[in-house]
């Protein structure tokens, strides 16, 4: 292996993640993962098409050079963008057939000319505002929007969506139900006024595992296809609605291997500021890995490894490239050593929840950081 650090990636527990999903939503709606940000953080590519070979007919991606990526990497598939399409990426979005989502007229103005020249029709999702208050139009607008699709050769309207503001950060689900009726008055009224609407679809993993409710005929999932739950509070809700019988498998590991070990006097100070001070002789092992790979430098002095088994916490402050572990207490470390940042060892694991609390994060900020140049490997 030719590499400091690495990612691996369990393509099977992809696939049982994309499966579980299926089960619980059942044939009447589309599992569609959600692949954006490099897959979170898991490779987009890789994991892309672990989920097609598993089924997926649908998956959604941020822009539209994510799309184009996966079209490059020779997949043929449906793609959805889920966020803004700037005008000059609009050309190559209709040469790859990707669906978009608007909630500009503007937008619609310039793909209308793109789609009669280049004479390749495409698929538009309307987004409503419900109560996020970030992409979306109200219902009145959007009604507006969808006449002027109607209206422009080449344009249909695909699809219909929201998105949720407060469905997995707490255990009061009253305002997600509240947009949930106003998503529905949307659809309502597009359908009222003739408009067919063939794809409906507001979940997230939250949504998919607590409210079957919020189904429709598709459902997003992002963090859940990974294998990692949205939040402490979606899996209390589960517990108490007797909805936690879903068995998601983490399919990141994220490793390195000790590039020297060495000696430390009682005494000594460890790393740039002097941040940790040894009680003891000490015996460290440097790990190849830093900041600039995505190690948050917030974990200094905080977090732990795993080197042959045991837990051995990071000492002094992570640098660019490199951290320092105290492998004391672990016997026999030796140059080469695999050195597990996020994932399981032996008996022992550190999941992506477990750093996210010690710098106050959440797991999908974890995962996401991870630098792209890193190699993901599929196992």
């Amino acid at each position: 292996m030719l590499f400091n650090s690495w990612c691996e990636i369990s393509l099977s527990a992809i696939e049982q993640n994309y499966k579980e999903f299926e089960r619980i939503v059942g044939p009447g709606a589309i599992v569609a993962p959600v692949v954006k940000a490099n897959a979170y953080g898991h490779g987009i590519e890789l994991v892309s098409t672990a989920l097609r070979a598993a089924g997926a007919a649908c998956l959604c991606v941020n822009e539209v050079d994510e799309g184009l990526r996966l079209r490059a990497s020779g997949d043929q598939g449906r793609l959805y963008v889920v966020g803004y399409s700037a005008f000059e990426q609009l050309s190559d979005a209709v040469e790859a057939a990707l669906d978009l989502v608007v909630y500009n007229r503007e937008t619609v103005d310039a793909l209308a000319p793109l789609c009669a020249r280049l004479e390749r029709p495409l698929g538009l999702h309307l987004k409503l505002e419900t109560g996020n208050n970030r992409q979306g139009l109200p219902i009145d607008q959007a009604l507006e929007l969808a006449d002027e699709i109607r209206r422009r050769p080449g344009l249909c309207l695909e699809g219909v969506t929201t998105h949720f503001a407060d469905i997995e950060d707490t255990t009061d689900h009253t305002f997600a139900m509240q947009q949930l009726g106003r998503f529905q008055r949307g659809v309502d009224a597009l359908v009222a006024a003739g408009h067919d609407v063939p794809l409906r679809h507001c979940t997230n993993t939250a949504a998919v595992i607590l409210f079957p409710e919020t189904y429709f005929n598709l459902v997003r999932v992002g963090i859940g296809t990974f294998g990692m739950w949205p939040s402490k509070e979606t899996l209390v809700t589960a517990v108490q609605a007797r909805r936690h019988q879903i068995h998601l498998e983490p399919a990141l590991s994220w490793k390195s291997r000790v590039a020297q070990v060495k000696d430390v006097a009682r005494g000594e100070y460890i790393g740039y500021g002097r941040t940790y001070q040894t009680t003891h002789e000490t015996r460290l092992a440097i790990v190849p890995v830093g900041y600039y790979d995505g190690y948050d430098r917030r974990l200094s002095n905080l977090a732990h490894v795993l080197v042959r088994g045991h837990r051995a916490p990071v000492r002094g402050r992570i640098c660019m490239n490199m951290l320092m572990i105290d492998v004391t207490h672990v016997p026999d470390v030796a140059l080469e050593d695999e050195v597990v940042l996020l994932g399981t060892q032996g008996e022992q694991r550190v999941s992506a929840e477990q750093l996210a609390s010690w710098i106050g994060t959440i797991n999908y900020e974890v995962t996401t950081r991870i630098h792209e140049r890193l190699p993901r490997l599929p196992r």
